[in-house]
């Protein structure tokens, strides 16, 4: 059984890091519902950035993927971490499209280092990239999404909240975690006004360049990003108004939805391990 998508004609998602891997998923699987998308990231095709350190794909690269599929996309260059950016970005959004009904926080450092190994400038950036970016980012937005017409959502990369993280991922977890902490406070903020706030989270590894760089497991542990994208979907098929404060994994709320057979997402055949989720909750135990 497949998930039962929405249709989300005429609606307006602002996305962060659109130029690959998961971003680039979600920004494709929302378009393919109808969804307007607002694609971002600091890899522009008006620059080198990116070029110099092999990086594939840009924000202008995503943006025409999801007008092949016929809806408006807006290409904008924005570092999360930067209030005037963030701010400019969410003001040129909503002048034009109107409105902007979705928040997607996907944008992400990623350092898996101990403590005593990560230089203090690259805790700095995973803090700055993932909790300061996605403050900044909802932030933006607030006063906007609690005028929209229709269901409005803010919803984050991020995992449930644990205190289990396995050794030597702290900060790495702490910022990730930091995310996740962000997102379920605005789900009691703006109860009042039925913003859906939820965050989502891979049970196993996903096929990006992080992934590979960092080596987490090998192919055989990994699933697609498609897995991720139809976990947002299925998010946006609800009722924000009453499904918010939630923290989940991928795998168990594509259950909830009646799929059973998970195999289309794997990279290659076989049951993926979920190394995701020990990633944070080494206790954590798959449901069948």
């Amino acid at each position: 059984m497949t998930i039962e998508y929405p249709d989300l004609s005429g609606r307006t998602a602002f996305i962060t890091g659109t130029t690959r891997g998961i971003g680039k998923s979600i920004a494709l699987a929302l378009a393919e519902q109808g969804c307007n998308v607002v694609s971002t990231g600091k890899t522009s095709e008006e620059d080198d950035y990116g070029n110099d350190k092999g990086l594939e794909g840009s924000i202008e690269e995503t943006a025409r993927a999801c007008e092949a599929k016929g809806v408006e996309a807006m290409p904008i260059k924005l570092d999360v971490r930067k209030q005037a950016s963030v701010d400019a970005a969410a003001e040129a959004a909503i002048d034009r499209f109107g409105e902007v009904e979705i928040v997607i926080n996907n944008a992400s450092a990623i350092q898996l280092a101990a403590v005593e190994d990560l230089p203090p400038k690259r805790f700095d950036l995973l803090t700055e990239v993932n909790v300061r970016g996605t403050y900044l980012t909802c932030r933006a937005f607030l006063d906007h999404l609690k005028g929209v017409s229709g269901d409005a959502w803010i919803l984050t990369n991020a995992p449930p909240v644990t205190v289990g993280s396995a050794p030597g991922e702290a900060p790495y977890a702490w910022s990730k975690l930091g995310m996740s902490f962000l997102t379920l406070s605005l789900a009691s903020e703006l109860e009042d006004h039925e913003i859906g706030c939820n965050a989502f989270w891979p049970v196993t590894a996903i096929d990006t360049r992080a992934t590979r760089y960092f080596g987490l497991g090998t192919e055989d542990d990994w699933r697609t990003p498609e897995i991720v994208a139809d976990t947002v979907l299925e998010m946006l098929r609800r009722d924000p108004s009453t499904y918010t404060g939630n923290a989940v994994y991928d795998e168990e709320l594509l259950r909830s939805a009646g799929v059973e057979d998970f195999s289309e997402y794997n990279l290659t055949e076989g049951d993926p391990t979920p190394i995701s989720a020990r990633m944070f909750d080494p206790d954590y135990e798959r449901s069948e």
